[in-house]
């Protein structure tokens, strides 16, 4: 069974991402079916480990759900930059901390169904407090520490819920074993 793309055109463009159509021949139902695919660059998130045993979250305003989230610190990857370097950046930009040691514990296609970009999550210890952060002119950012061994019931009760955080921490988890 294979699917035959027809054609692809980009239909909105906007500085976080592109949105394409795409027209499939499906040949199971012989039938054609456009696509709509998001094009976000793909992404670096960090599980911030400091040598307290300690979490290092931000409290940011989402627009899409209107509310304030628990997240870990992380961002886009600009177009040609690596992971690993989006992800020192993005920890100091949100957090103010640099990370002496970083490395990648896994990759995640964050919705395939309708995006084409990937996550890239990574684990950061041996911290240093700058003091200082760079945050976009969108963005509202309260940072927060918190046990290490109280995100298994954060996650349970809601208080973390954006998917990919949790992903992350299952990556961390998997590092542990």
């Amino acid at each position: 069974m294979a699917n035959l793309k027809n054609f692809s055109n980009q239909v909105f463009n906007c500085s976080v991402f592109t949105i394409r159509c795409d027209n499939y021949f499906i040949t199971k139902t012989n039938s054609t079916h456009n696509f709509f695919i998001i094009e976000p660059n793909d992404w670096a998130n960090i599980v911030a480990i400091t040598s307290n045993e300690e979490v290092i979250l931000v409290k940011q305003y989402r627009y899409g759900r209107e509310k304030f989230t628990l997240e870990i610190p992380g961002g886009m990857i600009d177009k040609g930059e690596m992971p690993l370097v989006a992800a020192k950046r993005e920890l100091l930009e949100e957090t103010g901390y640099l990370a002496k040691n970083l490395q990648l514990i896994g990759v995640a296609d964050p919705n395939p169904a309708i995006q084409s970009n990937k996550c890239y999550m990574f684990l950061a210890t041996e911290l240093e407090f700058t003091g200082s952060t760079y945050l976009d002119n969108t963005e509202e950012i309260d940072i927060i520490t918190v046990s290490l061994n109280k995100i298994p019931d954060m996650i349970e009760k809601g208080e973390i819920a954006h998917s990919l955080v949790i992903t992350a921490f299952y990556y961390y988890n998997l590092l542990k074993k």
